[in-house]
């Protein structure tokens, strides 16, 4: 019998190592291998962090070009937008696509400390997806 379960997409998640990667990249901008070496705590070796930067790019998140004898990596997509994905995929995982379980579980975490500020522009976000009928 032929197992036909499809493979999960794998091109949106990210090891330990790669999510360490790409923070040290947002961070620079773009960076050699061992600019990102050195920008991660307890990093791995120079080749580890190479291989990992093809497999970044092999999954559409770094791109690289030559300078000199050197290649220099950038992320190819903003920060914004991958974070917006996280949240999507964590959304869907953990919250059974619940926005109020998210904002629920973010505001009962006990470290949680809001502003008077930051709790006005909240309800300015929520009154405006009411509006936007979101």
């Amino acid at each position: 019998m032929i197992n036909r379960t499809p493979k999960p997409d794998t091109t949106d998640t990210f090891s330990r190592r790669e999510r360490e990667i790409m923070e040290a990249l947002y961070k620079l901008g773009k960076a050699t291998a061992a600019q990102i070496v050195a920008a991660i705590p307890d990093p791995p070796s120079n080749t580890a962090v190479r291989t990992l930067l093809t497999i970044l790019e092999k999954k559409g998140h770094v791109r690289h070009r030559l300078d000199g004898v050197r290649y220099v990596y950038a992320p190819k997509v903003a920060r914004e937008k991958m974070a917006q994905k996280a949240v999507k995929s964590v959304l869907s995982t953990f919250f059974d696509n619940s926005v109020e379980g998210v904002v629920a579980a973010l505001l009962n975490q006990q470290d949680t400390k809001l502003s008077s500020a930051e709790l006005d522009r909240l309800t300015a976000l929520i009154e405006k997806a009411k509006e936007e009928g979101r």
